[in-house]
């Protein structure tokens, strides 16, 4: 679904519509510019921290730190001698896969997207960590759709709805809570998870 949203895989039938708009009828670019995804494994340039965050500079120092500072980052990045001039390495090696999560996160939340993916971006990394990316999601994203791929169902309990796969097909579709009380596939799931 996440390849199609961004046309990597052209549909072959049917159609995504955003705001009433056929994702096929809008360019690649201006698709691809307007929506914003945090992946699973995240890759950074080999290049300045700045760089990373903000490629084209359109940002001010000032919208950096602040992204910085709501991506829990600041810390780190103060801390180094070169700044927000930090050198990734390679793919950003240098970088735990949690920090480089939240360099994507940064990204983001300078980007402010109307749609937000999460691609299992919390997948590999600690349960503080992952804390820290749900509550500033949920704090700055509040006016975005977010659409989260995830295993770990404590990260979307409290979404307005949740999509159930089971060998591509859609299974189940509703709120938490009313998948819940239906006890089908999710209640099965949430139920192995010690969430219901």
């Amino acid at each position: 679904m996440t390849l199609c949203l961004f046309r990597i895989l052209e549909a072959a039938e049917g159609e995504i519509r955003i705001d009433g708009l056929n994702v096929a009828d809008i360019g690649l670019h201006d698709l691809r510019s307007q929506l914003t995804i945090i992946p699973q494994d995240p890759i950074l340039f080999s290049a300045s921290l700045r760089m990373n965050l903000d490629p084209f500079g359109y940002y001010s120092e000032e919208d950096l730190w602040r992204a910085l500072e709501l991506s829990h980052l600041h810390t780190f990045v103060s801390s180094q001698p070169a700044g927000l001039d930090f050198q990734c390495s390679e793919g950003g090696e240098n970088l735990s896969v949690g920090q480089r999560q939240l360099v994507c996160l940064a990204r983001a939340l300078l980007r402010k997207s109307r749609i937000l993916v999460l691609d299992e971006a919390t997948a590999a990394i600690d349960l503080e960590t992952d804390d820290f990316i749900q509550a500033t999601i949920r704090t700055q994203f509040e006016s975005c759709t977010v659409l989260t791929i995830a295993h770990r169902l404590n990260t979307i309990m409290d979404y307005t709805r949740v999509l159930v796969l089971d060998q591509g097909m859609i299974a189940e579709f509703d709120s938490p809570a009313n998948l819940i009380a239906a006890r089908g596939i999710f209640y099965g799931m949430a139920r192995d998870a010690g969430l219901a």
